[in-house]
């Protein structure tokens, strides 16, 4: 799976030290949309083209990493074609997947432990969007993105 992976200054270390590492240890290839240090940054110049990539289909899925997680997701929930979920738990993470077909995860690297984000991007990478009752709320969503509702 190719992977568009992106972070600020606050979910810089998680991304260099435990993400990054966790996709490339399991095959997955990664595009880095930065940052590239620790030093204060505005996280919508690392989102957005790491959404954008999602949306174009230029990679599978993105993963973003913020302090909250909250900045990243309004970013990337801003581009056509993006759906992320903001995953703060096993559930979360699983649900965002499989009933709302999310194609980015956001993480909040200040409030969450480095083993609860190994879970969160494994269950993430390893749970298929489903069909069923939640395909036609997925519709209705993607509808709205393209007015017709």
């Amino acid at each position: 799976m190719k992977v568009a992976i992106a972070s600020d200054h606050r979910g810089f270390d998680a991304k260099r030290k435990l993400v990054m590492p966790i996709l490339q240890k399991v095959g997955h290839e990664l595009v880095d949309f930065g940052c590239n240090s620790g030093e204060v940054c505005d996280y919508p110049d690392f989102a957005a083209p790491a959404a954008r990539a999602v949306a174009r289909g230029e990679c599978d899925i993105g993963i973003l990493l913020d302090g909250t997680g909250i900045g990243m997701s309004i970013v990337a929930n801003k581009i056509a074609g993006v759906c992320a979920a903001l995953a703060h738990d096993d559930l979360t993470a699983r649900v965002s997947r499989e009933k709302n077909h999310c194609n980015v995860l956001c993480l909040p690297a200040d409030l969450i432990s480095e083993q609860q984000i190994r879970a969160i991007v494994d269950i993430f990478l390893n749970t298929e969007c489903t069909d069923g009752r939640h395909t036609e709320r997925v519709r209705k969503i993607q509808g709205l993105e393209r007015g017709e509702w």
